[in-house]
């Protein structure tokens, strides 16, 4: 029944299949004039090339579970399918056939509305020490009680080894083998259902990592041409892009279909170099908002870019993203609590500009910016605030640090707090880092783990590059080494936050506030600038809040607009220095 749904968006098939009878493989090589199918058994296939560039065959006898590759006879190689769908021993070795039966339990999940969105982004390798999926179900019910209800995972698609964040996956379909594979990303998704959360996954459709990658012996996939820090580009206009449209379309599909995925966060969608008509993210809403049609609710897809273009979320016309990461949001708080103004944190800090941002929803609508050494981004004319998603922490703004500092570690708890409160007392739609609800002060790192020496060195001399005006007083710790990925694993989860029940508890008064908060049917923000303090005043249908921000050094009086009020966080009559309160007043 799935199958039959797919084929009903997207018609031909990439990879290998399973059917009643046995299994269809293909394979888009239009550089290769010969491909066969090397079995586990030993046997080999040769596949039939049609005037397209596809090398395609049936095979009866072939079961799920089988291994297999293909044999480019022009180049004399032999390569995993690029369209894999499990790489069970790691991303050098055979592919292996995988069906997409499934018991899946959540006939009756229709998924979350929007404005009740709590995200607590995840990454698999370190989130437990299981290292896998497992350790994130068994996590679920502690999640649940916060008050999170949105797991989003970073890339799962298979990369080389088993450390690395996921944006070097070199096997788009196929779902990491240290992780437990596509069976137990299932299980991971049916069990977030069951509980009543939502999932969501980080996709990238900009690059494709270098090691490993069989892409370019078959055909244009990425320009040659043309290149990033993080490699060649995906090819979605040049020659022969149709196809590679078709295949990263259909990789969209299976994660939205047959993974029952509740949407999606595109990667650096201002990467992908597409000069066409009618862009590849044209093509990927569309498909999605087809999968919405046969899932029954929304499927919100969202875009990480900095470029403050109100156009990403124009649902009227291409691309119409639903949602965007604020990053306008983050560095202005940042640069504010830590008073760092290196790298892009040159154009941020201040509470008039936080303040600014709480009205508008983005900071730069096209003045002149430092940083950029340009005029930088748009007015958001338009955009409901809930449609974007505000955070302290992320996994960028952690790893990319020559230390991998946590909020906690850098600016102190009680910092860490206020920026809680900044974040999940807003009008947006908030986004919490693994760890931070009970301060956690482990870093996260960068890490990967190729083996070719000269790739090695040539990430490290791109990461230098990429974030060299940050002037990092110390070199980053090897990626390579596989104590950066350890000192990265967070500790016990329940020891820590019986440690820290203090915090766990402030986070989950603040996360109940914020469901409430984005009711709201009317916002003001007042910049209280002799006293440090931002107030927020929300009308919701049957009361009035008035949220205080206070970024001073001492603990001041409270002094609100109208009222009578009654205190929901916080003091009653004074704030304490770089806390928060949350004042509430019924409507007649």
């Amino acid at each position: 029944m799935q199958r039959e749904k797919m084929k009903k968006i997207l018609k031909r098939n990439v990879g290998a299949l399973l059917t009643g009878n046995g299994v269809e493989v293909r394979l888009w090589a239009p550089k290769v004039s010969e491909v066969s199918v090397l079995w586990g058994d030993g046997e080999k296939r040769a596949l039939q090339k049609d005037g397209e560039g596809y090398h395609a065959g049936f095979f009866e006898h072939v079961r799920e579970d089988e291994l297999y590759q293909f044999h480019l006879h022009d180049c004399d190689k032999t390569i995993p399918d690029p369209a894999s769908r499990f790489q069970p021993e790691d991303a050098f070795a055979s592919s292996r056939v995988v069906g997409e039966d499934f018991p899946w339990k959540d006939g009756a999940w229709r998924g979350l509305p929007f404005s009740e969105w709590v995200i607590y982004e995840v990454h698999v390798g370190t989130f437990s020490g299981s290292h896998d999926f497992s350790g994130i179900i068994d996590d679920l019910p502690r999640l649940k009680e916060l008050g999170v209800n949105v797991i989003e995972l970073m890339p799962v698609a298979q990369f080389p080894g088993n450390r690395n964040w996921g944006y070097d996956a070199v096997f788009p379909f196929a779902v990491q083998h240290s992780y437990g594979g596509p069976r137990a990303l299932k299980e991971l998704v049916n069990a977030c259902h069951t509980q009543g959360m939502a999932i969501i996954l980080d996709v990238v459709y900009n690059h494709l990592g270098p090691e490993g990658n069989v892409f370019d012996l078959c055909g244009p996939y990425t320009k040659q041409d043309s290149s990033m820090l993080w490699g060649h580009p995906l090819n979605f206009d040049d020659k022969g892009s149709d196809h590679v449209r078709h295949f990263f379309l259909q990789n969209m599909q299976q994660w939205l279909l047959e993974f029952h995925f509740d949407g999606l966060r595109l990667d650096a969608v201002d990467a992908i170099q597409d000069a066409s008509a009618i862009p590849f993210l044209e093509e990927a809403l569309l498909l999605a908002k087809k999968a919405e049609v046969l899932r029954g609710y929304p499927l919100p897809i969202i875009a990480e870019s900095s470029a403050n273009d109100p156009r990403n979320l124009d649902v009227q016309r291409p691309p119409g993203f639903f949602a965007q990461w604020s990053d306008d949001f983050h560095h202005a708080l940042h640069a504010t609590l830590t008073g760092e103004r290196n790298g892009y944190y040159a154009d941020y800090g201040g509470l008039s500009q936080l303040a600014h941002i709480y009205r508008r929803g983005v900071l730069f609508e096209g003045q002149y910016s430092v940083y950029q050494d340009r005029r930088h981004g748009r007015a958001y004319e338009n955009v409901p605030h809930a449609n974007l998603i505000v955070f302290s922490q992320n996994h960028d703004q952690v790893g990319n640090r020559d230390d991998g500092a946590r909020l906690a570690a850098l600016a102190g708890r009680k910092k860490a707090r206020l920026a809680a409160a900044a974040v999940l007392l807003s009008p947006f739609t908030p986004l919490l880092f693994m760890g931070e609800e009970w301060g956690a002060t482990k870093p996260f790192h960068y890490f990967l783990c190729f083996q070719d020496k000269e790739l090695i060195k040539d990430s490290k001399k791109g990461r230098r590059q990429e974030w060299a005006s940050f002037r990092w007083a110390e070199a980053p710790p090897d990626p390579v080494a596989a104590e950066t990925f350890f000192q990265s694993v967070l500790a016990d989860k329940a020891q820590m936050c019986r440690k820290n029940a203090d915090m766990v508890s402030y986070y989950r008064q603040l996360i109940r506030l914020s469901k409430r908060i984005r009711r709201q049917t009317e916002m003001k923000v007042v910049h209280d600038e002799d006293h440090d303090l931002i107030w927020i005043y929300y009308i919701l249908p049957e009361e009035k809040l008035a949220v205080c921000l206070s970024f001073a050094a001492e603990t001041q009086a409270l002094k609100p607009e109208g009222g009578p009020w009654r205190t929901l966080l916080g003091g009653e009559k004074t704030i304490d220095a770089y806390s928060a309160c949350v004042l509430q007043d019924r409507l007649p």
